[in-house]
C-alpha cells in the first residue's frame, strides 16, 4: 500500500466540469497535453483539492467549499499571489501556476499548482511507516525549523508587504473571529462569551518582530520526502498567510497539538499524530520555537487559547454548513463535538495558565 496521500473519485455534489478543465488548462499551461483526468483528495474540511492529471503531468486544483459562508476566508486569488510572491524567498512553497476568477468554468474562481509528492502525516502515519522515538522528536525540531525560517523571511523583501497590517494584528484577530463565532453559532453550540471576553481584556500589544505568518503550520500540512521521511519539502494550505504576530501562528499550532497525556476528549479530536513516542510536547515546543526565534515564552496562555478558539471557530464555521444543509460531508456533523472540547480546554487554559 502507498504512504502518499491517495486521489479517489469525486464525492457527490462535488464535481467539476472536465471538458471546461481541459480546455482552460491547456489554454493556461503551456506545452500541457494529454488526456485530463480528475479526482479527488479526501482530506481537509475547508477549501475542496482535486488532483488533476495530463498525461504524465500532476497538479492539485483548490476551490472553495460549495455552500461556503465566509468567502473572505476561501480567497483563491489571494492564496496564489502568497504563494507566487512566497516561493522565491520560501522554497517549501508549491509552484503556483494558473487562477482565474471566470466562474463559468466550474462556478467559482480556483487556481492550480504543482502536485509535491510526498508523505502526509495525518492523524495516524500512513501504514508503512513508522517512527522512532528519536526519529518522531527529530521530526518535531525540523518542524520548528522550517516554522522559524518562514518567520525569518523579510516580507519586506517580498510582494507581499500589502499582504496585511501589523499594527493592531491582534486585537483585528481577536474582533473578528469573535463576531465570525456569533455569526457562525448554531442552537446547539456552545456561547463562547467567556472566553470571547477573556480574550479581549488579556491582549497583548503590537509584535516587536512582525513576520510571515502561515496560520494554519501543522504536521498535516507538510509534506515529507519519500526517501526521508524527516526531510521536509514543502507545506501547504497557505489561505490564511498574512503579515502579523509570530506567536499568534505559534499558539495557532499549539491548538493542533495534542499530548499523549492529553485526557481523552482531547484525543478524540486530534488530527496529527503528536501522540507518538519521542514527540515534543506543547511546551517543549514553546521553548525551543521561542529560543530559536529570540523571543518571550510570557503570554503563550494568551496566544494558545486563542489559537483554541480560532479553531473552534473553523470547526465551527464548517459545522454550520452541514448544520444547514450546504454540505452531504458527514464528517462535518462531529465537528459540533470539537467545538465544546475546545471551549473546555480553553476555560482550563484561563483558570490555570497551563500549556
Amino acid at each position: 500500500m502507498s504512504i502518499i496521500d491517495a486521489a479517489k473519485p469525486v464525492r457527490d455534489g462535488e464535481e467539476l466540469d472536465l471538458h471546461r478543465i481541459d480546455n482552460y488548462l491547456k489554454d493556461a499551461i503551456p506545452g500541457l497535453t494529454g488526456e485530463i483526468t480528475i479526482n479527488q483528495f479526501p482530506s481537509g474540511h475547508s477549501n475542496l483539492t482535486y488532483l488533476i492529471t495530463a498525461g504524465d503531468r500532476e497538479f492539485v486544483l483548490r476551490r472553495p467549499p460549495f455552500g461556503r459562508k465566509v468567502r473572505t476566508a476561501h480567497d483563491m486569488g489571494r492564496e496564489y499571489r502568497v504563494l507566487k510572491a512566497l516561493r522565491p524567498h520560501f522554497p517549501y512553497c508549491p509552484e503556483a501556476f494558473a487562477y482565474t476568477e471566470d466562474e463559468s468554468i466550474i462556478g467559482c474562481p480556483f487556481y492550480v499548482m504543482e502536485r509535491l509528492k510526498g508523505i502526509i502525516p495525518r492523524k495516524e502515519l500512513p501504514k508503512g511507516m513508522t517512527l522512532s522515538k528519536e526519529e518522531a522528536r527529530i521530526l518535531c525540531e525540523r518542524l520548528i525549523d522550517v516554522f522559524v525560517e518562514l518567520h525569518h523571511v523579510d516580507y519586506r523583501e517580498t510582494a507581499l508587504t500589502e499582504l496585511g497590517r501589523p499594527e493592531g494584528y491582534v486585537g483585528r484577530q481577536v474582533e473578528g473571529w469573535s463576531k465570525r463565532y456569533r455569526g457562525a453559532r448554531t442552537p446547539d453550540a456552545p456561547d463562547y462569551e467567556e472566553v470571547m471576553t477573556w480574550l479581549q481584556e488579556r491582549m497583548p500589544g503590537t509584535s516587536p518582530a512582525p513576520a510571515v505568518i502561515h496560520n494554519d503550520y501543522r504536521l498535516d500540512n507538510v509534506v515529507l520526502a519519500l526517501e526521508d521521511p524527516l526531510r521536509i519539502i514543502g507545506v501547504l494550505d497557505w489561505e490564511m498567510a498574512t503579515i502579523g504576530d509570530p506567536l499568534m501562528d505559534l499558539g495557532g499550532a499549539l491548538a493542533y497539538w495534542i499530548n499523549s497525556d492529553d485526557p481523552q476528549e482531547m484525543q478524540a479530536i486530534r488530527l496529527i499524530p503528536t501522540h507518538l513516542d519521542g514527540m515534543m510536547t506543547r511546551g517543549e515546543v514553546i521553548s525551543d520555537y521561542c529560543a530559536k526565534m529570540g523571543l518571550s515564552e510570557g503570554n503563550m496562555d494568551f496566544y494558545y487559547t486563542f489559537g483554541l478558539f480560532r479553531l473552534a471557530v473553523i470547526a465551527q464555521q464548517i459545522y454550520y454548513r452541514f448544520y444547514h444543509g450546504q454540505t452531504k460531508d458527514k464528517r462535518f456533523g462531529m465537528l459540533i463535538f470539537a467545538v465544546h472540547v475546545l471551549e473546555k480546554k480553553a476555560q482550563q487554559v484561563m483558570r490555570t495558565g497551563e500549556i
